[in-house]
């Protein structure tokens, strides 16, 4: 069984920035691929950001490009996004997930186990 533990999420100025963290345990971090997920109220919940645990190649949805990153330490067992250039419509919640496969990274239905997630609020 693999644990996701989000933290980071808070109240921002549009235009401001945030690091999200997800501590993961429970598995071997190096063989996992990750990521991160965003839901609005009232809307499904969409990616943002993937990382593969090959090669760490990462993927992003386009309303992020060029604004957030996601990176992995596999010594601290910790996935991240940095998001930069925050927008009122970045608010969500927003989750981690994990799973094995490396493919399909932004089908939420391939992904095994998720963090329980934490707000982030964008004020104009």
């Amino acid at each position: 069984q693999v644990q996701l533990v989000e933290s980071g999420g808070g109240l921002v100025q549009a235009g401001g920035s945030l690091r999200l963290s997800c501590a993961v345990s429970g598995r071997t971090f190096s063989t996992l691929s990750l990521g991160w997920f965003r839901q609005a109220p009232g809307k499904e919940r969409d990616v943002v950001a993937a990382i593969s645990w090959v090669r760490g190649s990462t993927y992003y949805a386009d309303s992020v490009k060029d604004r957030f990153t996601i990176s992995r330490d596999n010594a601290e067992n910790t996935l991240y996004l940095q998001m930069n250039s925050l927008k009122p419509e970045d608010t969500a919640v927003y989750s981690c997930a994990a799973k094995s496969g490396t493919n399909r990274f932004f089908d939420t239905t391939t992904y095994d186990y998720w963090g329980q997630g934490t707000q982030v609020t964008v004020s104009s």
